[in-house]
C-alpha cells in the first residue's frame, strides 16, 4: 500500500467555497478547490489505494489526477508501507522576543523622537514606521535616521510629502549618509522626478496619492503575503495590532494612530506606561478566526486584519469589535472582489469615520 505524506512547511486554509495553499517555503499561495481539500483530509488517513477505492471509475480518476497534482507542486510525497513519521509536524507557535516589534508615528514634531528614543531601546522595538503630513528636508530624513544610530533599531519607514527638492542626488546622497531607512513613500507626487532603478539601499516610491492616516486598512491581493513569519503571527494573534504602539499628530499613544482609545499623552506618559495599561493588549490575540467574515476565508492567515476602520456590526463577549474590515471588498461566499466603498451594508460605517467623500470620489471615476 502506499501512502501520501504532506510537506509540513505546506499549510492549507480552507474557506467557504475553496482552500488556499501556501508553501511557507517558497513564500507562495495557490487557490485551489474544496474537493482537493477533501482528497488530502482522507490521505492523512487512509492509503492512497483505499482513497482512490471509495471512488467510482470517473471520480477514480478526478482524484488521480488530484493526487498526480500534488506531486508535480511537491507538496508532499509518497511511501510505501505506511507514513514517513521521520518528519516531524511544523509548529505553528509565533516566537518574537520584541516586547514591542514596530512604532507607527504621526509626525508632526521630530523633537517626538527625543521624548521615545529610550523607550524604543528598552522595548526592543525593530521597526519604525513614520507618516509626516509636511515637507521633509534632506537634513530631516538624516536626523530621523541618526537618532538610532547606536540602537538595535532594524529598519525605518517614512511616508513624506514629495517636495521639488527632491530628486536623484537628494537620494544619493541619502544612501551614502543613512543606515536604517530602508523604505521612502512620497506622496501627493504628479510626475517621479527620474526613473526609479534599484541603485539605493532603500526602496523608493511616488504616488499621486493625497496618503493620510485614514487611508490605512485596505485589503487588497497585493497586500497579501506569504512569509512564514508573518503567517504564523496571523494563526496565533491579530496581524494588524499584536506587539504594535502608535503615537498620533497630538502625542496620544494607542495601538494605532487611527484608533480612537488613547492610552495616555506622550508629554505626560512613557511608552512603557501605556503599554502596562490593562485594555493596550486587549487586541492582540483577536484572530481573523473570530472575525466576522475573515473567518470563513480562505486569505485570513496571508492577510493583515484592520481594526481602526470595521463594518461596525458585531462585538463579542469581552466588548472587543469582531466586525468584517471595512475596507475589504471581498466576499469568501462568492470568491468575488467588490469595490468596498460604494457596498450599501458599509455606508453607515463609512459615514460614522468620515469617509463619504471617498464614496463620492469613486463614483465621480468610475
Amino acid at each position: 500500500m502506499r501512502y501520501f505524506n504532506l510537506f509540513s512547511d505546506i499549510l492549507i486554509t480552507k474557506g467557504a467555497s475553496r482552500i488556499l495553499i501556501s508553501d511557507l517555503q517558497r513564500n507562495v499561495s495557490e487557490l485551489h478547490s474544496l474537493e482537493l481539500h477533501e482528497l488530502i483530509e482522507e490521505l492523512k488517513t487512509s492509503a492512497i489505494e483505499e482513497v482512490l477505492g471509495f471512488y467510482d471509475n470517473e471520480s477514480k480518476e478526478i482524484a488521480q489526477e488530484y493526487l498526480d497534482f500534488l506531486l508535480e507542486k511537491e507538496y508532499g510525497f509518497i511511501t510505501s508501507g505506511n507514513w514517513d513519521h521521520n518528519f516531524p509536524p511544523l509548529s505553528y507557535d509565533f516566537h518574537d522576543y520584541n516586547i514591542i516589534s514596530d512604532i507607527f508615528i504621526e509626525l508632526e514634531d521630530i523633537s517626538v523622537l527625543n521624548k521615545i528614543k529610550n523607550a524604543i531601546i528598552n522595548l526592543k522595538i525593530k521597526h519604525i514606521v513614520i507618516y509626516c503630513s509636511k515637507d521633509l528636508s534632506f537634513d530631516d530624513f538624516y536626523e530621523i535616521d541618526n537618532h538610532f544610530k547606536d540602537s538595535a533599531i532594524e529598519s525605518i519607514e517614512i511616508f513624506s510629502s514629495f517636495n521639488t527638492n527632491v530628486n536623484e542626488a537628494f537620494f544619493q546622497n541619502l544612501n551614502l549618509k543613512t543606515a536604517r531607512i530602508h523604505s521612502l513613500v512620497f506622496y501627493n507626487c504628479q510626475k517621479a522626478p527620474f526613473e526609479v532603478k534599484d541603485i539605493f539601499r532603500f526602496t523608493l516610491n511616488f504616488s499621486d496619492q493625497d496618503l493620510k492616516i485614514s487611508c490605512c486598512g485596505k485589503v487588497d491581493l497585493k497586500y497579501f503575503s506569504t512569509n512564514l513569519t508573518k503567517v504564523l503571527e496571523a494563526v496565533n494573534h491579530n496581524s494588524c495590532l499584536h506587539k504594535k504602539i502608535g503615537i498620533d499628530r497630538n502625542g496620544n499613544i494607542k495601538n494605532c494612530p487611527a484608533m480612537p482609545q488613547s492610552f495616555g499623552n506622550i508629554k505626560e506618559t512613557t511608552l512603557e506606561e501605556a503599554l502596562h495599561h490593562p485594555d493596550f493588549k486587549k487586541y492582540w490575540n483577536l484572530t481573523k478566526d473570530q472575525i466576522e467574515g475573515c473567518k470563513d476565508c480562505e486569505f485570513r492567515h496571508v492577510c493583515t486584519d484592520c481594526r481602526a476602520y470595521t463594518e461596525q456590526t458585531h462585538i463579542n463577549k469581552s466588548g472587543l469589535d469582531t466586525s468584517k474590515p471595512l475596507k475589504c471588498g471581498y466576499s469568501p461566499y462568492t470568491n468575488e472582489w467588490e469595490e468596498w466603498s460604494t457596498n450599501p451594508l458599509k455606508q453607515k460605517a463609512i459615514k460614522e469615520y468620515g469617509m463619504s467623500f471617498i464614496t463620492e470620489l469613486f463614483r465621480q471615476t468610475n
